[in-house]
């Protein structure tokens, strides 16, 4: 059976979080992206400050199978919680039987009952649309660095039917906070 469930004190399973990452994305990309993006979830759980961050995972028989981890977008003249979800992995082995969509599912509803407002993402739209994340314009909510790939900026409002224009500059967390990932 699987649990899903947020981490408040990922200490625990650091490692565990850390190797999703890895092997997922060496499984899908190759073992220089599994690289790349183990590095930076290392950088995400040891640099960013606790409300910057939320962190949850799937978990079967007590080990984590499933990851996705939101850290905050800030906004220079709008006050709205605006998060990020990068990165999200589900293991190899565990591909195929919805546990990534539970897991957004489940983390999505977290956040909103925490006060978030918006969650965007960079990724697939079409598998992302699955749970909610539409298409968003780079007007409406400015990305903190130039898009190599628009079409997949996408996002969701957590409380009002669609995202209303998010207003000023955008910075990210430091662990984002790096051009050519974007």
């Amino acid at each position: 059976m699987y649990n899903f469930q947020r981490f408040e004190n990922f200490a625990p399973v650091r490692e565990q979080i850390i190797d999703i990452f890895y092997t997922s994305f060496s499984a899908s990309e190759g073992e220089t992206e599994g690289a790349v993006i183990r590095t930076l979830v290392e950088h995400l759980l040891e640099n960013t400050p606790e409300p910057d961050i939320f962190i949850f995972a799937a978990l079967h028989d007590d080990t984590v199978i499933g990851c996705a981890i939101f850290s905050r977008l800030t906004y220079s003249h709008d006050a709205r919680n605006v998060f990020i979800l990068s990165p999200m992995a589900v293991h190899p082995d565990h591909h195929n039987k919805g546990i990534g969509q539970t897991l957004l599912r489940e983390s999505i509803a977290a956040l909103r009952d925490h006060g978030i407002d918006i969650l965007m993402t960079y990724g697939d739209p079409n598998y992302y649309r699955k749970i909610g994340f539409l298409p968003v314009t780079e007007q409406v909510a400015p990305p903190p660095f130039p898009l190599s790939m628009p079409i997949g900026w996408i996002g969701q409002s957590l409380h009002d039917p669609e995202i209303a224009p998010l207003q000023g500059s955008c910075t990210c967390v430091s662990a984002l906070n790096n051009p050519a990932i974007w």
